[in-house]
């Protein structure tokens, strides 16, 4: 006896961007068009999904009628480059996207040195929302191609960096070996004033074992004897911040979100800063509990899924708000690695590679590769609907998974290379 095919009148699509590839919108989009595919007539809810990196500016003026702010600023490699805040359509907040001056697709493959880029982009950002009269400022934190701590952004606000000789320190992590001593008096005295935010993902920390520069400065260029020297350079950066500016209540070494955007999370902290995790602040703009709650079927997706998604990553998120309402979800990437099956929340997972294919070849196909995988992993799921069910199960699973080789350089992840990524058994996921 057959099942008749389940009702998907309402599907909603709420996927993270791949990185270096697909921007959030662009990913929804390319959903979207393989939900419409196999399902016409059905209604498509989409919802980009922001954490803190690229395309949180945007996302989240769009979502409240605000606006962005363009202008330059300092980027990663020290050269001027366009950018932007947006200015909320509370009126009240701005919201910094660190990606948008210091983030890993800003720094040119040949230049990937996390010891010599810097965050000086970000704290003239921050120099300029404050300059707006907004009682708060958001910082985003996420795709970075930074390991300086903050330290850059901490002196384009004002702050002097000193080395033994009373000399300001030049741009990079690896300077902060030379670090002394920190002068905070002339920092900007708006900061007091102004209610400083930032979205990070609290499992990231600055030093240890787990440190910002040993989980992700290979992932911005850093060779193995660059990640102990930057290691070395933020466990100093640490505590002469701590000392030199009375830090007081946050551990500023292993505290949660420290280790946000290659240390910036640290250093914003040191000045005042509450460091939050980045879903908490983020999604409460866009509604998205009660939109999934409306969902006969959720889509999720992101570069990889593996054991790092259910460490703050966005489909694991979304599986965790559509479980509260029971909602069936369906996660999509690029590469399924060890723990993809894993993810609490998620009912079944697609790889979206039909075939292993050349990098460059895989991120110029990326959102035909992601329509075709969502039309396929849809006709799986009806099909499975229709079968029937045998005595010990009650549905059928569908992964639709294809095994990818994570050791061919060959093989695409949309997030190789990804600044903010844990390891895998395939190419790792973006971690913010």
């Amino acid at each position: 006896m057959s099942h008749p095919s389940p009702v998907l009148n309402h599907v909603v699509v709420a996927p993270s961007g791949f990185k270096e590839s697909l921007s959030a919108r662009a990913a929804a989009d390319a959903i979207a068009a393989g939900v419409r595919r196999v399902l016409p007539d059905a209604e498509i809810d989409r919802i980009p999904l922001v954490d803190g990196g690229e395309g949180t500016a945007v996302a989240l003026a769009s979502a409240t009628g605000g606006r962005l702010v363009a202008l330059a600023a300092t980027g990663p490699v020290g050269d001027r480059v366009g950018t932007h805040f947006a200015l909320l359509g509370t009126g009240d907040t701005a919201v910094v996207e660190m990606a948008a001056v210091a983030g890993l697709s800003l720094v040119p493959r040949a230049l990937r040195d996390p010891g010599a880029t810097t965050t000086y982009g970000v704290g003239e950002l921050i120099r300029a929302a404050l300059g707006t009269g907004v009682r708060r400022v958001l910082v985003g934190c996420g795709d970075s191609g930074t390991s300086d701590g903050g330290a850059g952004a901490l002196q384009a606000l004002g702050a002097r960096l000193l080395d033994g000789d009373g000399f300001e320190l030049g741009p990079g992590g690896r300077e902060l070996n030379r670090l002394v001593r920190v002068d905070p008096s002339g920092l900007d005295a708006r900061l007091k004033d102004t209610e400083l935010l930032v979205a990070c993902n609290p499992y990231n920390v600055l030093c240890g074992e787990r440190g910002v520069a040993r989980v992700f400065g290979p992932q911005k260029g850093a060779t193995p004897a660059q990640v102990e020297e930057l290691s070395a350079g933020l466990e100093n950066w640490a505590r002469v911040l701590t000392r030199d500016l009375g830090v007081v209540g946050t551990d500023l070494r292993t505290g949660s979100g420290t280790g946000a955007s290659g240390g910036l999370g640290a250093g914003l902290a040191a000045v005042g800063a509450r460091l939050l995790p980045r879903f908490d602040v983020l999604l409460g703009h866009l509604d998205l509990d009660a939109r999934l709650a409306r969902a006969d079927l959720v889509l999720t997706a992101e570069g990889a899924l593996d054991h790092q998604t259910p460490r703050g990553k966005v489909p694991a998120e979304v599986a965790r708000r559509a479980k509260l309402t029971g909602r069936p979800v369906l996660a999509l990437a690029g590469t399924l690695g060890e723990g993809a099956h894993d993810v609490p929340g998620v009912d079944a997972c697609h790889g979206i590679m039909p075939a292993p294919m050349a990098l460059a070849d895989a991120l110029l196909r990326a959102s035909e590769l992601l329509t075709d995988a969502t039309e396929r992993a849809l006709r799986m799921v009806l099909l499975g609907a229709r079968l029937p069910a045998g005595p010990a199960q009650a549905a059928v699973p569908v992964t639709g998974a294809v095994p990818q080789d994570a050791g061919s350089p060959d093989t695409w992840s949309p997030d190789a290379g990804s600044p903010d990524a844990g390891s895998g058994t395939q190419r790792p996921s973006s971690v913010r």
